[in-house]
């Protein structure tokens, strides 16, 4: 059935559509492109007719981020507008994170005006010159899914149909449309459309019979069977199948650098982030939805191990090299092969002496690393700078099931245990910094009853726009703690050197060049001059009180806060 709807503008038929396929947030950074979208938001809003609500961003990797994080809580896709060129290359980083986190979302830019001549929307600035490019596209084109230009508004319904259902069909992802302001200008009197969308995603995929059969029976035969994983828990659903799997072969789930919350950490068959001592015993290995399940050949399994993927996409097809050992990829939904797994191999049964034995097995060793890290948070309680160990446990005393936490470089996450599917969420595998700090917002934006912590770096902060994130908080009511761990350093970069050159002058000498930030930068100031609450934290005794102040001002007061961390 068609609903017929009268209009102005294209503008404001993409208003309506967009309204329609269930698109509730326009995060917009505009630009002179914009006019034939406010101009259709206005009247709309006059003629009380329905709209996705304009969320106004500051800069374009918040908009970007916040987009992310909104979809990263419900599965829905949201829609992004940046201004033509300029716009699009400040958000690029964003929309790396988002590919390569497989987020849907429909990533739009106006385009320079195209005429020169009288039409509405056609060239009247100097900038739509020198802005135009041979190829838009060309900017994103390695990093989303599908990209086009609307060119009239006739097409509008079948490429808006076309962007969200192939956005979101798996693996997932951006997808890049780009509105001429002539088009979007364009006179247009009704607009008439499908109920429903003209295209749906792809459905679920789940490997053939015969393959879960092969998988099964290797797992059921194996004597230490391991399974790693980065990001199961991108789907919740994922976790309950894949914890049945574990228990019943007694097998020990290891996180290759976690970037959700992928398994219950207070299981005793969770095996802690430490791939290579994990594996250096298996025969069987599960890939799980991990691009990267260890790094060097000393970190993997033997060479006679049995290798299986599983994964939307096991092969990883997005990275032009990616060299591990697999011996069987199955491809398809994690949930439903995780579930058809779990029903063949109670088929094919088990060794209930073998998997006792390394049910006792992996909970020593659970036991073993769990009280290493409380030894290191005590031991560094009374350290100046403060310790990231001690810090994350005091950090972990006041989480629960009611708050998300995002990590972007600011934890020591094995002080945390999360146990629930969706509570946390690690820095995206691109690792463009910047990212948890529009993410948190759109965390709380689709979560508003949690509690959002976001844990970043300082150098992570500068890149995610500090100062858009604090003016949206405040805008939008978007009440988050942010803790900004303060160590005046690029870590990464100066870790990188010294692995690289570990007997090297930089390492001798102490001499990171284009490593080191100011650790006197009063971050806290930011957030203040946005009406949050924020302090500076320097005593490591101070640090359980400081976080409960934090929480207080988020929860309580319902304004931001920032505790700027000074840590070694």
């Amino acid at each position: 059935m068609n609903k017929t709807v009268e209009v102005g503008s294209v503008a404001e038929a993409y208003l309506e559509l967009l309204a329609a396929r269930n698109i509730e947030y326009f995060f917009g950074n505009g630009g002179t492109d914009f006019a034939p979208i406010i101009e259709a938001y206005a009247k709309r809003r006059t003629q009380e007719q329905p709209l996705p609500k304009p969320i106004p961003v500051p800069h374009e990797v918040t908009a970007v981020a916040m987009a992310h994080g909104y979809t990263m809580i419900t599965g829905r896709p949201q829609v992004v507008m940046v201004h033509t060129i300029p716009g699009t290359a400040n958000a690029m980083s964003g929309v790396i994170n988002a590919f390569k986190s497989n987020i849907p979302m429909l990533f739009t830019a106006g385009r320079t005006p195209i005429a020169e001549g009288d039409a509405l929307g056609s060239r009247n600035g100097s900038i739509h010159w020198a802005q135009e490019s041979f190829d838009q596209g060309s900017m994103v084109r390695e990093w989303v899914k599908w990209d086009y230009e609307l060119r009239h508004g006739a097409d509008l319904e079948s490429v808006v149909d076309r962007a969200l259902a192939i956005a979101q069909s798996q693996p997932a992802g951006p997808v890049y449309l780009s509105l001429p302001r002539e088009v979007l200008a364009e006179e247009l009197e009704s607009i008439s459309y499908a109920a429903e969308p003209r295209m749906k995603q792809a459905e679920e995929r789940i490997p053939t019979p015969e393959a879960i059969a092969q998988a099964a029976s290797l797992l059921a035969k194996a004597k230490d069977p391991i399974l790693v994983t980065r990001a199961a828990g991108k789907d919740t659903r994922t976790i309950q199948p894949l914890v049945e799997l574990a228990e019943l072969l007694g097998m020990a789930v290891i996180d290759a650098g976690a970037l959700y919350a992928n398994f219950p950490k207070s299981n005793p068959l969770y095996g802690g982030g430490d791939v290579g001592s994990s594996l250096k015993d298996a025969d069987v290995v599960v890939v799980l939805e991990a691009d990267v399940p260890w790094t060097t050949a000393g970190s993997g399994p033997p060479s006679d191990a049995r290798i299986i993927g599983i994964g939307e996409d096991p092969l990883f097809s997005t990275y032009p090299v990616r060299g591990f050992h697999v011996d069987f990829n199955l491809a398809g939904s994690p949930r439903l092969t995780m579930e058809a797994l779990v029903n063949a191999v109670k088929d094919v049964g088990v060794d209930p002496a073998a998997v006792q034995a390394r049910k006792e097995k992996w909970s020593s060793a659970s036991r073993e690393r769990r009280q290493a890290a409380e030894k290191r948070a005590e031991d560094g309680k009374h350290e100046t700078p403060i310790s990231k160990a001690w810090f994350s446990r005091c950090l972990a005393e006041v989480l629960g099931e009611n708050t998300i936490l995002l990590n972007e470089l600011g934890i020591d996450v094995s002080q945390i245990d999360f146990d629930h599917p969706g509570t946390f969420f690690g820095t995206p595998p691109s690792a463009a910094l910047g990212w948890a700090l529009g993410a948190s917002l759109g965390s709380k934006l689709a979560a508003p009853e949690k509690t959002v912590v976001c844990c970043i770096g300082d150098g992570s902060y500068i890149f995610g726009s500090g100062t858009a994130t604090h003016i949206v908080s405040n805008a939008q009511n978007l009440p988050v703690l942010n803790i900004v761990w303060n160590n005046g350093i690029w870590n990464a970069v100066q870790n990188a050197t010294k692995v690289s050159y570990a007997d090297g002058y930089a390492v001798k000498n102490n001499d990171f060049a284009v490593s080191t930030l100011d650790q006197t930068f009063q971050y806290e100031l930011i957030c203040q001059a946005a009406g949050g609450y924020a302090e500076r934290v320097e005593d490591p005794s101070d640090v359980p009180a400081a976080i409960q102040r934090g929480l207080h001002a988020v929860n309580v007061e319902k304004r931001q806060a920032l505790l700027n961390i000074i840590g070694q």
